[in-house]
């Protein structure tokens, strides 16, 4: 039988916490990777696993990222993550969601709870009546905190006008072809700015309904889910779940940049290295997905106002321009460039 030591990726976590609420039918997974410059902070997953042992290895990978993420944007929190396991029809009760406060609670701040996949900000207000240890709340016009999907995706769209500048030498969107993966907060909006830009938008869901209507507020085209990792374009953005730049994957890419919010979209550690050697500029997940870590941090620190995290999110570009110079400079792929800084942030390079 494996012991938790065992899975590939465990990283030398500090905490992983099995939690099972059997009145009300919580099993949850909460991973806590590093916490040498603060809590372990990160997002809450909501999701159905065909197979338990991916939730397991989801929540060490997402926390790990975490770890990277907050580290890169200079915030002073570590990096956790935990997930839900959905049954196969998602019930999700208001008792689920205060015994996962409870679980929360019980860890005594080591881990900060925020929004993820199939979490919303109203099951975070659930959540905050077990414990205080909760980021994202609702908030009012101008405050800081709230949903963070605008902000993610204002950093991954800026993250792109960065991408494309290095690698087309371009200081707009304007004509360009965006292929995007997803129709949901994060690729919503990333969507809307770069057609306000002038970007051509290719997308995809697999809620077709969801794509179609935002296809209609870009003026953009639906593609099949299948059919958008191979599209010929000038980005391909990828914002819907990770491990999807498999080897097989990255051989079929038909685009010079991949910049998305996506976590995790590295399926394995070689592929950085695949993607550089096919000429393709990477911007590394965490680095460029930080806008809404950033916003809902400053929310439960108390360090910043919306200016303030504005300003923050804009510096996105700036780190993803120092991951590339010195990819450039080594020879070494943008994603092992971004882990070594990283790792040398958390006390473990």
């Amino acid at each position: 039988m494996q012991s938790p030591w065992e899975y590939p990726d465990f990283d030398d976590h500090e905490i992983v916490h099995f939690v099972t609420d059997r009145e009300t039918g919580l099993k949850v997974v909460i991973a806590v990777h590093s916490t040498h410059l603060g809590p372990g902070a990160g997002g809450v997953r909501f999701w159905h696993y065909a197979d338990p042992g991916e939730a397991v290895r989801d929540a060490l990978r997402l926390s790990r990222g975490m770890s990277f993420k907050n580290a890169m944007a200079g915030l002073p929190l570590g990096g956790g993550k935990a997930v839900i396991l959905a049954d196969d029809v998602r019930t999700k009760t208001p008792e689920m969601l205060a015994a996962y406060g409870r679980a929360v609670e019980r860890l005594c701040g080591a881990y900060v709870t925020a929004e993820d996949v199939g979490v919303t900000v109203a099951d975070l207000s659930a959540v905050s009546k077990q414990t205080k240890f909760v980021a994202g709340l609702p908030v009012g016009e101008g405050e800081v905190g709230g949903d963070p999907g605008p902000h993610t995706s204002y950093g991954v769209f800026l993250g792109i006008k960065a991408a494309v500048k290095r690698a087309l030498g371009k200081e707009s969107l304007n004509g360009l072809h965006l292929a995007i993966q997803g129709a949901g907060s994060v690729a919503g909006g990333v969507a809307r700015r770069a057609a306000e830009e002038g970007a051509r938008i290719s997308l995809t869901d697999i809620d077709r309904a969801r794509a179609d209507k935002l296809a209609a507020e870009v003026d953009g085209t639906v593609v099949a889910p299948d059919e958008i990792m191979t599209l010929a374009a000038d980005v391909l953005s990828p914002n819907a779940l990770g491990a999807i730049l498999t080897a097989e994957a990255i051989a079929a890419l038909n685009v010079p940049v991949v910049a998305g919010g996506a976590n995790n979209q590295l399926a394995a550690p070689g592929d950085g290295q695949r993607i550089h050697e096919r000429g393709i500029l990477y911007a590394p997940d965490y680095v460029i997905n930080a806008g809404g870590i950033i916003n809902v941090s400053s929310e439960y620190l108390r360090d910043a106002d919306a200016a303030g995290v504005k300003a923050r999110i804009e510096q996105i570009p700036v780190r993803l321009e120092q991951i590339w110079a010195e990819s450039a400079a080594t020879g070494r792929n943008p994603a092992e460039v971004a882990d070594s800084m990283a790792m040398r942030l958390i006390g473990r390079g």
